[in-house]
């Protein structure tokens, strides 16, 4: 086999190797992608041209690179702590119904098509978990870690489910998109974007109940594995 036509996947074992010994995942991949230009015979010129387009292109890039470092410096300057003594002083906030009122939110907000209103980045990590876990101590005092560990899960999950389901009533929503451009290709005209959005909206009513119901469960499933984690240790049981 002519050793140019394989040429062009080099990017694979680099990004494969550049995974393996845990490098910085966005120098691997900017590695691959050079090295994959460069294989090919562009010019490097076009090629930083071509990056340079395809990053100020990319609008969920763009938002990673502005929102993430804000994000980080709101956090050295105690966001986390801050959300969880607000939550904390809220007698009759508990982690379920916060994660009810964030998936409602996110769940609405996808359907609108505002995906990047909140987010595992800008919004879990940072605020939607502190609060749950804040919640949490407030009523039941020191957490142990794995506690916290199911709490941020569960946050997680929420944001997760949410959008996943829906963002798929938007109508210009890229998924939704593509199953209308191979709906027609393959010859099914009958069916528009919007059909699409209607259908999915049985489906997100569905996984809204379904989330309500576990996270319904999740308060007395804390409440069991705090009293569990207060016997082992020789503690008095939290009522």
């Amino acid at each position: 086999m002519d050793s140019s036509i394989l040429l062009p996947l080099i990017g694979i074992p680099i990004v494969v190797a550049g995974f393996a010994f845990r490098f910085n995942p966005l120098l691997v991949v900017t590695v691959a992608g050079l090295a994959t230009g460069l294989a090919v015979g562009m010019d490097f010129g076009m090629l930083l041209e071509t990056f340079g387009e395809k990053f100020i292109n990319s609008r969920s890039l763009a938002v990673y690179v502005l929102i993430l470092p804000i994000i980080g410096l709101l956090e050295s300057y105690g966001l986390k702590e801050r959300a969880q003594d607000w939550i904390s002083s809220m007698a009759s906030a508990t982690s379920a119904r916060i994660l009810m009122l964030y998936f409602i939110l996110r769940q609405v907000f996808g359907a609108l098509g505002l995906t990047y209103i909140g987010g595992q980045a800008q919004t879990v990590r940072p605020l939607l978990a502190p609060m749950v876990e804040g919640a949490a101590t407030a009523r039941y005092g020191d957490l142990p870690q794995h506690i916290r560990d199911k709490l941020r899960a569960h946050s997680a999950a929420c944001d997760n489910i949410a959008v996943f389901f829906g963002e798929d009533i938007f109508l210009a929503f890229g998924a939704v998109l593509l199953i209308d451009a191979f709906l027609k290709e393959n010859g099914i005209t009958n069916v528009e974007p919007l059909h699409l959005g209607l259908w999915a909206i049985p489906t997100a009513i569905a996984a809204l109940a379904i989330h309500m119901f576990r996270l319904v469960r999740l308060d007395a499933g804390i409440q069991r594995d705090v009293n569990a984690w207060q016997k082992s240790e020789g503690k008095e049981v939290t009522a």
